[in-house]
């Protein structure tokens, strides 16, 4: 059976994914010029970047690429923007992209004309798919992986002018292509980029790819469920950038099926992806605001809390508007339902399962009680959420999705405070918590074991079963003292139980 090829946009199914293939050795003038990292011959014409004159060399540039075409002038721009950064990187490891060669870029390959009064130049679907074949054989070709990134860099980091949409557009069609093909380099440029640019824009690039493989084609998601081997790294930012898009505020933020599935599925096949990010960057003092997260682990927790009481708003609205009136629809969509719910359930065991292994991974990179990897501003807002969804529900007839997602909660609070992913006391959780629906396991969390003296009697670590007392209720006096009894006989020992048995990890009360 034929394997589905996704289109790349709206509009250019009728291209032969034949096309897609990259470009065959050089066959004449057309063929494209090899970029590699030793500096390439220089065409005919050709005027450096760098230097002094750089100024009007650059305009010198800029007059003999408008006497090419479309296609030929973004060849020749990649050229000469491989040959000038190459040699700043010899000079320094972090060049400055300056405004010469950004306006290069916008005008030649975004196709935004520099006068202002000029029309924009339009290219078409056959042109435009050529353009993504000549980007993705140069950071294919290109082995040098910091030449690559500033090129990517310059080419698709937003600059707040009316380039961003045309870059976005061309970025969402680049990456998809990559996926498509299994361009692993762009798929690592992608995935600094997400890293880097402001969380907006991130949002806007996992949405063109969930459209293109969850939405146009079915079953195409098996092509982006593939590249789990092939970049990890672009696999844990994607994660990142998908759970800030569905966030479960609405039923359209509620992330599809296809998707979910295949997050799942990375994630449970490998729960140490979506700490990729993290282990792997150098972490400043003060993470930038409006950013991607480290870690997708936040996003994932608020699926999991959230989802039993998202999916019984969004069946309740579909039964106050007259939706899945006759059987079948009901008992297709009571199925899908069930399918999601195993689904989150094997989620949140798999976050649990990463939280779990953060404490050696923190205290490795000196960050134990330093960072946290959930951080207690983004707990708020979630505690917020539900409070306000068990409100909007009605209690009697959503009491079971209601203690499941405060069970998932308290859980996940926990072991992130036991791990140090969670950095906050247990009065400011009693704070936060304290107008939610009771929960019984809830208020064992925000109240905490209390740490017994040493007693001979019991082992080292061990601790009793005897918390503070509940919000509301008051410690009761002591008791006095009551008459001795008589010894009674010896009986035999019982086995000790330890706090939370079964986690591998020391347990430490946070106070």
């Amino acid at each position: 059976m034929a394997a589905h090829h996704p289109p790349f946009w709206p509009g250019r199914a009728a291209v032969s994914p034949a096309r897609v293939a990259p470009p065959r050795a050089a066959e004449g003038p057309a063929a494209s010029p090899r970029l590699s990292p030793a500096p390439p011959r220089r065409p005919p014409g050709y005027a450096r970047l760098s230097g002094p004159g750089r100024r009007s060399t650059m305009s010198d540039i800029r007059h003999s690429l408008l006497r090419r075409d479309a296609l030929s002038a973004a060849k020749e721009v990649l050229y000469h923007l491989d040959i000038y950064f190459s040699s700043q990187l010899q000079n320094a490891p972090l060049p400055i992209v300056d405004k010469g060669p950004i306006e290069l870029l916008e005008e030649f390959i975004f196709q935004v004309p520099k006068e202002r009064n000029s029309q924009p130049k339009r290219l078409n679907s056959l042109q435009e798919l050529q353009l993504l074949e000549i980007m993705c054989s140069y950071f294919q070709e290109q082995t040098k992986d910091s030449v690559r990134q500033i090129i990517f860099s310059a080419l698709f980091s937003p600059q707040g002018n009316k380039a961003d949409d045309g870059r976005m557009v061309l970025l969402g069609k680049l990456v998809s292509m990559a996926v498509a093909v299994c361009r692993v380099p762009v798929l690592e440029c992608a995935a600094s980029w997400l890293q880097r640019t402001p969380a907006i824009y991130s949002v806007r690039l996992a949405r063109a790819l969930v459209d293109d493989y969850c939405c146009l084609v079915p079953g195409s998601i098996q092509t982006l469920k593939q590249i789990f081997s092939a970049s990890p790294r672009f696999c844990c930012q994607f994660i990142t950038s998908v759970t800030a898009l569905y966030d479960l505020s609405s039923d359209d933020l509620i992330p599809p099926s296809d998707l979910l599935e295949m997050v799942v599925s990375w994630i449970f096949e490998d729960p140490r992806l979506i700490l990729i990010t993290f282990l792997n960057t150098p972490i400043a003092a003060n993470l930038p605001i409006g950013f991607l997260e480290l870690t997708p682990l936040t996003g994932l927790i608020r699926w999991c809390v959230k989802a039993p009481l998202a999916y019984k708003r969004k069946k309740k609205a579909s039964l106050s508007n007259g939706h899945l009136t006759n059987k079948i629809a009901k008992d297709s969509a009571t199925g899908a339902d069930k399918d999601c719910h195993l689904l989150y359930s094997k989620l949140h065991l798999s976050v649990l399962q990463v939280l779990m292994m953060l404490q050696g991974h923190l205290t490795e990179k000196n960050l134990y009680g330093r960072l946290g990897l959930v951080p207690f501003d983004h707990v708020v807002p979630l505690v917020e959420e539900i409070n306000r969804l068990s409100d909007e529900l009605n209690p009697l007839n959503a009491s079971k999705e209601i203690e499941l997602a405060l069970d998932r909660l308290a859980q996940a609070l926990q072991v992130a405070m036991a791990s140090g992913a969670l950095l906050c006391t247990r009065d400011d959780l009693r704070t936060v918590c304290a107008r939610l629906p009771h929960n019984n396991l809830l208020q064992l969390v925000i109240s905490g074991p209390v740490q017994q003296a040493t007693h001979a009697a019991l082992p080292p670590g061990f601790y009793p079963h005897i918390h503070t007392p509940p919000l509301g209720y008051p410690a009761h006096a002591a008791h006095p003292a009551l008459p001795a009894h008589p010894a009674h006989p010896a009986l035999p020992a019982h086995p000790v139980q330890t706090f939370i048995p079964g986690m591998t990890f020391p347990y430490r009360p946070i106070r």
